[in-house]
């Protein structure tokens, strides 16, 4: 079992991790608002941090968008990109990043791979899912053994992919505040992971997990599409000596075809809301109601939920566009 941070004395510290790459929407509100409660509930310390390293996605109005937006629904923070950008906008932090792949390097941990998507489908009997997580096979173990991360750069000019090294045998287990105990096979379930394509290993997996180190965060929510992922995440952290934070993966907003919001769903933005004439007192009121702490259409702030939330009550099954809130907002 995964010894995860204990509190205790410690002071608690969330974060809020938007990324970038559009407009946030409904779900997006949903999970900030449950990690702003998580974090103020009990007096802790919030962090914004700007995760920009999806380069081809990256719009460059979106995180001051964001920024806003978040200010909109009420949400606040005691540091972020508004107050320091050097040390909570990630694209900003590359040489950091490299630092820790360097060391992983130096530990034989890292290695780099060509293989795209498709040849790692084909090597594996079943179809899979275009969300599906991938189990890496292990082609390219040993292919490059004198590359490094100065040097790492295809013949055509192609950027390899920093793979970890996974020789552990048995399972992986932790304890996540909403699904109790998660476990998986180190090796049918995990493999060797992806790290990074940017040769300072500036990408979402080596960064996030360094940055939650660095920034002391003791609590990590977010949605659970990342909870088999967390899996690898962890074995990140113990590879690099970090503690392991309290895990908090929550339901996602999907529609009603159980699918996740996109623009066939109507547009859930919250910039849209906004335009619309909708108040945060609204929005925040049905962010609440999927959470199980208020009535339909009951207009709220978040500090007004700080005395109604508990874990307890949480509903635990996905939050689900239905007519009725299709209707209330005008989608």
């Amino acid at each position: 079992m995964i010894k995860q941070v204990q509190n205790g004395n410690q002071p608690i510290v969330g974060r809020l991790a938007p990324s970038p790459t559009g407009a946030l929407h409904l779900g997006n509100a949903r999970s900030f608002l449950l990690a702003w409660l998580s974090v103020r509930s009990r007096n802790g310390r919030l962090i914004v941090r700007m995760e920009d390293l999806d380069h081809p996605k990256v719009k460059p109005w979106a995180a001051t968008a964001a920024l806003d937006d978040l200010r909109w629904l009420g949400l606040d923070w005691d540091a972020g990109p508004d107050t320091d950008a050097s040390e909570y906008i990630q694209s900003n932090r590359r040489a950091i990043y490299g630092k820790y792949l360097e060391q992983l390097l130096d530990k034989g941990l890292v290695y780099p791979c060509v293989c795209s998507r498709n040849e790692i489908e084909n090597v594996q009997s079943a179809p899979h899912r275009e969300d599906q997580r991938l189990i890496y096979n292990g082609t390219c173990r040993g292919r490059f053994p004198n590359w490094d991360s100065a040097t790492a750069m295809l013949p055509d000019g192609r950027l390899p992919v920093w793979r970890f090294k996974l020789e552990k045998q048995g399972r992986s287990c932790f304890v996540d505040a909403i699904r109790g105990e998660c476990v998986a096979d180190y090796q049918a379930d995990i493999g060797d992971f992806a790290l990074a394509r940017d040769p300072l290993g500036a990408g979402y997996t080596l960064a996030h997990v360094v940055d939650d180190y660095l920034m002391g965060v003791t609590e990590v929510l977010r949605g659970d599409d990342l909870l088999e992922a967390t899996h690898s995440h962890i074995v990140l952290q113990q590879a690099l000596g970090f503690p392991t934070p309290q895990y908090v993966h929550v339901p996602l907003v999907v529609a009603e075809d159980g699918r996740r919001l996109a623009k066939r769903h109507g547009d859930t933005r919250i910039a849209m809301l906004r335009e619309k004439g909708f108040t945060p007192r609204q929005v925040i009121g049905i962010l609440a109601w999927w959470c199980g702490w208020a009535e339909f259409g009951e207009e709220l702030m978040p500090e007004d939920l700080l005395a109604r939330f508990d874990w307890a009550s949480f509903i635990r099954e996905q939050a689900v566009l239905t007519p009725q809130v299709k209707e209330y907002f005008k989608l």
